[in-house]
């Protein structure tokens, strides 16, 4: 049960029943939602100042036209009009009482919806390349990709989680020299590792299988063409290497695609830019010298250019280098335009910080490859600072000295990993603080959700030890006397769990699943407070001996906040432990 999606089917009944002509777009932007001052009510309406000025009417005058239709509505306890022509709404307590029989009659399913109205959507998210193991600013795209994923999922959406694997390209040339170097130690060379190729120990692996797999046999052949042989075995361990890291979180993809396949005669590349050309999507010129710093890919000739700025992108972008070869934006336009004729019409990308300046290019391609017909959003995700002995971790691939993904899971867990770095904005940079992870208080966060859950169970053992003959199965929760509850503070507790699935659906329009981590958390802390007022007012107890029906009342309560946290959790990828050590 949505309430807010309830009433505002009612606001916009009662306004077509006044003014059947009403636009429909108008209508769209009529909601019902929480109002700023909780002490104003229980929901409130913009719909006199939304459709007051088309109408040609005085939007206070129209607002209590309107609220004067719900004076009658049972479910309404009041109406007012407020400031210009806000309507809030105060509620009967029954109303609360349905919303908490419906957590328990929908139980996992509270919350899901059919919003998506299963149309595909493609989260690319990760994209590392493989050329290392995967480090926490990897992490957080990962996390954060794969919760939007599951996000969507639940609102009805079908997702696709894919990762675009960097194949190609000079940072593969290093990966295979430095393979072959570790090659030769493994045949008992002394190595010396030059700037610029790959120092971590992490290959040490991959040049002990080449030299199993070909013995001396490298050494006999032309340098380059073994370096060739060298890459094509790191690339597949480094991938291994990936999948496994991706599996600690348990993070799976469905597509993992190769951006080698996009290349080479009849590739996607080619047949996207003859097809670009047909459409008169590119143009032969020369592009102006960018303001300020000169970008190292900027030249000035005559080039193949895509005409980005015809769809929204500050200047048109080079397809092809002075040397004949793509650029990395070519093989973008013919990757996206892979994803379209795929079936996929809603996009997403989640991408590291160093790539903000990707958004307007992407989706000026997705928005030509698809004749407007798709969109496309481009998360992306700050940096991570990992603080140790006061000093951040310096993060680098090639230096070597770098904090894996691995190593933060392993110092942590997957759910104190997965819950911190969803407990804040993805556009926002952060501190990952190991010491406040582990930490079993109210300020982490993590441990603060997951003891509301522990907390909620106990509540339940606590019930069978003070009222063994009490049945509290869920047949019995079902029937409990909820109307029972009217203090205050059980109509405050299951007025947030009214906002779940609201909740739920606004995280997922706006693809931002830490509105899902904030709430949990919110939702835990009302139980926790819930909890201490208990210990204060005998009648405000979970499990009162002298009232087993309120008692009961209060365990379907508890049992509903239980299973929304469960949900909510779920849906981040975090465990809902029964028990905390």
């Amino acid at each position: 049960m949505d309430i807010f999606a309830l009433f505002t089917t009612r606001v916009h009944a009662a306004l077509r029943a006044d003014y059947p002509d009403l636009d429909e777009g108008l209508l769209a932007r009529v909601v019902v939602e929480p109002p700023r001052d909780a002490t104003h009510g229980d929901l409130s309406t913009n719909a006199a100042m939304v459709v007051a000025k088309p109408l040609g009417k005085n939007p206070r005058e129209l607002a209590t036209a309107l609220a004067g239709r719900f004076a009658s509505d049972a479910d309404v306890a009041s109406v007012e009009v407020a400031g210009p022509g806000f309507i809030n709404f105060r509620l009967n307590n029954s109303v609360w009482h349905q919303v908490l029989k419906s957590v328990s009659e929908q139980g996992v399913h509270f919350g899901r919806s059919n919003l998506g109205q299963g149309e595909r959507v493609n989260v690319e998210f990760v994209s590392a390349n493989p050329t290392g193991p995967m480090h926490v600013g990897h992490t957080r795209g990962a996390v954060f990709g794969d919760a939007l994923a599951s996000l969507m999922q639940w609102t009805g959406y079908d997702v696709t989680r894919e990762y675009y694997i960097n194949d190609t390209g000079g940072q593969t040339i290093i990966l295979g020299r430095s393979a072959l170097l570790r090659y030769r130690e493994a045949l008992g060379e002394t190595i010396e590792i030059p700037s610029g190729f790959y120092p971590g120990d992490y290959l040490i692996p991959v040049g002990q299988q080449l030299a199993a797999e070909y013995g001396t046999k490298l050494l006999e052949m032309d340098e380059q063409e073994a370096a060739l042989i060298a890459r094509e075995v790191a690339l597949k361990g480094m991938m291994e290497l990936i999948r496994a890291d991706l599996a600690k979180l348990n993070i799976h993809h469905d597509v993992f695609f190769s951006e080698r396949t996009l290349h080479g005669a009849g590739g996607d590349i080619e047949s996207t830019l003859a097809w670009l050309r047909e459409e008169g999507m590119v143009y032969e010129g020369r592009l102006e010298a960018p303001k300020g710093k000169t970008p190292e890919d900027w030249e000035d000739r005559e080039q193949t250019l895509f005409r980005a700025t015809d769809y929204g992108d500050d200047t048109d972008r080079a397809l092809i280098k002075s040397d004949g070869s793509y650029t990395y934006f070519a093989a973008d336009i013919a990757y996206h335009r892979n994803k379209h004729l795929r079936g996929f019409n809603h996009m997403i990308n989640v991408l590291g910080a160093d790539h903000s300046g990707y958004v307007k290019r992407l989706q000026a391609a997705v928005k030509a490859v698809s004749n407007q017909e798709a969109d496309m959003d481009v998360r992306i995700c700050q940096l991570v600072r990992l603080l140790k002995n006061g000093e951040p971790f310096k993060m680098s691939k090639r230096s070597g000295d770098l904090v894996t993904l691995a190593d933060v899971v392993d110092e942590v867990g997957p759910d104190a990993t997965r819950f911190m770095l969803l407990f804040r904005r993805n556009d926002a940079s952060m501190d990952f603080d190991f010491a406040l992870v582990k930490e079993q208080t109210r300020d982490n966060p993590v441990f603060y959700v997951q003891y509301a859950h522990a907390r909620a169970c106990s509540i339940f053992r606590t019930a069978q030890r003070d009222l063994p003959d009490l049945d509290i199965s869920p047949a019995a929760l079902a029937k409990a006397e909820v109307e029972r509850l009217d203090s205050a503070a059980d109509i405050e507790l299951i007025r947030l769990l009214g906002a779940w699935p609201r909740t739920v659906a606004a995280a997922a329009v706006a693809h931002e699943p830490h509105r899902i981590a904030f709430y949990v958390h919110e939702l835990a802390g009302a139980l926790h407070g819930f909890w201490a007022k208990g210990k204060d007012d005998p009648s405000l107890r979970f499990v009162n001996q002298s009232d087993p029906k309120l008692s009961l009342a209060r365990l379907a309560l508890v049992d509903a906040v239980r299973q929304v946290i469960r949900n909510g959790l779920g849906m981040l990828g975090v465990s809902a432990p029964d028990e905390l050590s």
